[in-house]
């Protein structure tokens, strides 16, 4: 090794470096992150094999020269011979499509972590790629700031990591909006041809709930290197174009004040928390817990607190009755929102609905109501064709559960009126084509209109064929709407001897 590097030192003399500017993508080979592949790569390379450094999805991908997710001996060998003239493998790049925005954290850091503390300094630009219905911003002259960190739960654990970003200053950027609060986020575990976010978010949109994300299509480069395609997204908060409720002021006191303004997430855990038994049996178990992270506001004072766990509640003790021709739960839950959320978890057949990523808002006033939305995360649609076959689309989502819990929705379909209302509103929307959306005109439209972005993006994260995602996508949402029709298309059969307007 010592011969190899003396020897890359004297031609390193002799031929001198080829440098890079730090307008597009750094060189394969450039692990210190200064656009030029040279001795100090080799050294710094050596010091991280030294020091046991493994596969990183981000920075470390520079150091892992032979794309084997490694950083070895083998990657040292790669990039000596490059520096001698050998030609390294190209690093993959953006496909020209699709807006890109370049990123580079504050000294080139690496993002690690998806906490507050852990948001890094960062530089911006947004490139729109000759795309008239966007709008460049910025540039690597003259860059903007941002704030950058890690975001997910399960999906951080994945190789290619998705972002939240804080703008410096509100940007409308995509055409979203402008706001300084957005999400990058990956879809890598979006094996249906990244359909399952894009169909949920447009049926949202469709079936009339108040708000639903905006997303767009965008290729990222962090710190020099092409990291594949994104979706920029809107981030749920509280203001006047997202959740537009009036907004409640952090340790506020006021009885009057506190009753609205709430934005609530059922299992998450980034926010005040109240905890509810839901079932009031085993206080040890873990699965019957309803665990209500308060979004907005993001401190709670005693009275916030006191206010929004006696609610909740009381909202759970009435959809725990039996009596399944109750409506004591709609005091506090408001039905429409409820019908038209739990719809579309059934037709994207999602298994996290009513467990985890679930919003909810409140409006102020003594007698508002939970108001169910927005949609966010459908990464868990269509898991159990793979699991169980395309029979097990012929359930409701909540009757074949895998991994996690329905919270509700299973004592909220006990009842009589949420179940009619259902009927009524599905023959609306189903009647109407989904108000006009041909599900598979857009579908392929989508899919061609990344189709190159897949294609570059599977360059940087190989990924199954497009073609057979799609049609996978294609047959489970239209093999689930068929069952649900014959559940819920056919007219109303009152039965004398049972809960009136149960067809099931």
């Amino acid at each position: 090794m010592r011969t190899r590097l003396t020897l890359c030192v004297v031609a390193i003399l002799l031929s001198g470096i080829s440098m890079f500017g730090q307008t597009g993508l750094r060189p394969r080979g450039d692990v210190n992150c200064d656009w030029e592949v040279g001795v100090s790569d080799v050294n710094a390379l050596i010091d991280s094999i030294c020091n046991a450094a493994k596969y990183h999805s981000f920075y470390s991908y520079a150091a892992d020269i032979n794309d084997d997710k490694e950083i070895n001996v083998a990657d040292l060998n790669m990039l000596i011979d490059g520096v001698m003239g050998d030609s390294l493998p190209p690093m993959p790049s953006c496909s020209g499509t699709a807006p890109v925005l370049y990123i580079n954290t504050e000294g080139h850091r690496n993002i690690y972590g998806k906490e507050k503390e852990d948001y890094l300094q960062a530089f911006w630009w947004l490139d729109n790629m000759g795309i008239e219905r966007f709008e460049s911003i910025g540039s690597a002259e003259h860059p903007l700031g941002m704030l950058i960190k890690g975001r997910g739960n399960y999906t951080w654990s994945l190789d290619k990591k998705s972002f939240r970003i804080k703008l410096d200053e509100k940007h409308p950027l995509l055409g979203m909006k402008s706001n300084r609060h957005f999400c990058l986020l990956a879809h890598a575990d979006d094996r249906l041809a990244k359909l399952k976010n894009t169909v949920g978010f447009e049926l949202s949109r469709r079936i009339g709930l108040s708000y639903t994300p905006a997303q767009e299509p965008v290729e990222v480069v962090l710190n020099g290197q092409y990291i594949g395609l994104y979706f920029l997204t809107e981030k749920i908060r509280v203001g006047k174009n997202r959740v537009n409720i009036e907004e409640q002021q952090s340790g506020e006191t006021n009885p009057d004040l506190i009753t609205g303004g709430w934005l609530i997430e059922l299992n998450a855990f980034d926010g005040p928390m109240v905890y509810i038994q839901e079932h009031y049996k085993d206080p040890y178990d873990w699965d019957d817990m309803l665990c209500f992270c308060i979004s907005d506001p993001d401190s709670l004072s005693q009275q916030q607190h006191d206010y929004i766990t006696r609610f909740l509640t009381d909202a759970n003790v009435a959809i725990q009755t039996d009596d399944v021709l109750s409506t004591e739960w709609e005091k506090y839950i408001d039905l429409d929102t409820l019908v038209r959320y739990y719809i579309l978890g059934e037709i994207m057949d999602d298994l996290e609905y009513f467990s985890g990523s679930v919003f909810m808002h409140k409006q102020r006033g003594q007698d508002t109501k939970l108001m169910f939305g927005p949609v966010w995360d459908f990464g868990n649609s269509f898991v159990r064709p793979a699991l169980y076959g395309v029979d097990s689309l012929c359930y409701f989502f909540y009757e074949q559960p895998t991994f996690s819990h329905a919270h509700w929705i299973q004592e909220m379909s006990k009842f009589t009126h949420f179940q009619l209302e259902v009927k009524k509103c599905w023959r609306e929307f189903y009647g109407s084509d989904f108000n006009g959306m041909n599900l598979d005109k857009f579908i392929d439209d989508f899919v061609e209109s990344i189709r190159p972005a897949i294609a570059a993006n599977a360059q940087r994260w190989p990924d199954y064929d497009l073609d057979w995602q799609k049609q996978e996508f294609k047959q489970y949402i239209h093999s689930k709407i068929d069952w649900l029709n014959t559940q819920w298309g056919m007219p109303v059969v009152l039965d004398p001897d049972g809960p009136q307007g149960l067809n099931r």
